[in-house]
């Protein structure tokens, strides 16, 4: 099975994770995929393939080198984001794209158009994966999968490439914040590993945004409005007022690089109880302290105006930037440059603007930079990924397992 063949095959699992279940995996389709990569892990001839009650497969490609050599690890994620459905994917394949603006769905008019990603003009020529317009594509994560495992049946088919011993893991339930929360790092027993879940072709990272979650709950009180006068209390015109305090341009829309932001992601209610739901993130961790006090000083605005049984906060930190557990080790990432640049992709090293299992796993004491997918537009019916892209990723993790040292 070539790398395409095993991509189209994995996203034709249906595994969007769900934070409100309180299971791991929190979905069952993330379990069906994970004992289906458990039975193709033991069918391209790896060892000690595993998979744990929470989902987490696990497996070993052993040493076929005389050196003394370090164990590494590459990890990718199983889940794909609740953002947008990802149920009955049905990819398309534009072969030598030619720069145009594409047609995923003609019924509802839905355009992937370089006008509105620009992007797309590094890849007249080569050949696209796209969606059909109606759900994700689900190239975050399981192109990651798709690249680490056809890696392996290489390096399994090709006994004459001399590499150290490998162990390669998927997790459940990255996209919700819990891929690595029953991740055993003991059994894992990698000297250092990469997440397989970036951007663009080229995209090397080791820092990435400190990460918190907010759920802001406001309550009113509901009277008639023909007798509302000094008795209504809106809770929806009070989450609104909330919402147009904190700062208008620190949003996702308005930023980038380190710039961190607030993130409203969800706002429901009805007059007498209203929920807004942020993510808090910022790159810097003072910042990111000083933004989670910033909404706690606009609650307690709130509590004072209008009452204090009229809001409640609870907060809840994700997430923390690795690059302070990955540059007393920068042996690693000038390993990953060095792979890159011997199959021809210049590294670009930048923040990741977003969070990996890596980041947590690297506070558990598991080093984990993170490598491309080659992915575009994650999270919505407009993604897309360069097959050319994916199999230059497969390269990189070859690469990176004969040259580890």
């Amino acid at each position: 099975m070539n790398i395409v063949e095993r991509f189209l095959k994995y996203v034709s699992f249906t595994t969007t994770s769900d934070e409100n279940t309180g299971l791991t995996p929190s979905t069952p389709g993330q379990m069906i995929f994970a004992q289906s990569l458990q039975n193709e892990l033991k069918s391209i001839g790896l060892s000690d393939v595993s998979i744990d009650g929470n989902g987490y497969v696990m497996a070993t490609l052993p040493s076929n080198s005389e050196r003394n050599t370090p164990t590494i690890g590459f990890i990718a994620h199983m889940d794909t984001s609740p953002e947008m459905t990802a149920r009955h994917v049905v990819p398309n394949i534009i072969k030598n794209y030619d720069g145009s603006t594409l047609i995923l769905n003609s019924e509802e008019n839905i355009r992937l158009s370089p006008e509105d990603f620009p992007e797309l003009k590094k890849y007249i020529g080569q050949d696209l994966i796209v969606t059909n317009g109606k759900t994700l594509l689900g190239a975050d994560d399981k192109a990651g999968i798709a690249e680490i495992v056809t890696a392996m049946e290489y390096l399994i088919n090709h006994p004459e490439m001399k590499h150290g011993t490998i162990r390669i893991a998927f997790t459940p339930d990255e996209e919700i914040g819990q891929g690595a929360q029953h991740f055993n790092v003991e059994k894992f027993n990698a000297d250092w590993a990469y997440t397989i879940d970036g951007g663009e072709i080229g995209e090397l990272e080791y820092e990435n945004f400190n990460a918190a979650s907010a759920k802001i709950t406001f309550f009113g009180r509901n009277v008639h409005p023909g007798y509302a006068k000094h008795k209504m209390l809106n809770s929806i015109r009070i989450g609104q007022q909330f919402a147009s305090m904190l700062p208008r341009h620190e949003t996702p829309e308005h930023t980038e690089n380190y710039e961190g932001f607030y993130h409203l992601i969800s706002f429901e209610g009805n007059v007498e109880k209203t929920t807004l739901l942020y993510i808090i993130r910022d790159h810097d961790r003072s910042k990111f302290e000083s933004r989670k006090k910033e909404i706690q000083h606009l609650v307690n605005k709130i509590a004072a105006e209008f009452g204090a049984d009229s809001v409640n906060l609870e907060i809840k930190d994700q997430y923390y930037n690795m690059r302070e557990k990955i540059e007393p080790l920068m042996h690693i990432v000038d390993l990953a440059s060095e792979a890159m640049r011997e199959v021809g992709i210049e590294p670009k090293i930048k923040p990741i603007r977003g969070g990996t299992d890596g980041a947590q796993l690297s506070f558990k004491g598991l080093p984990c930079p993170n490598i491309f997918t080659g992915g575009h537009n994650f999270h919505g019916r407009y993604e897309y990924i360069p097959i050319q892209s994916m199999e230059k990723a497969m390269q990189i993790i070859v690469k990176i397992a004969t040259l580890a040292k």
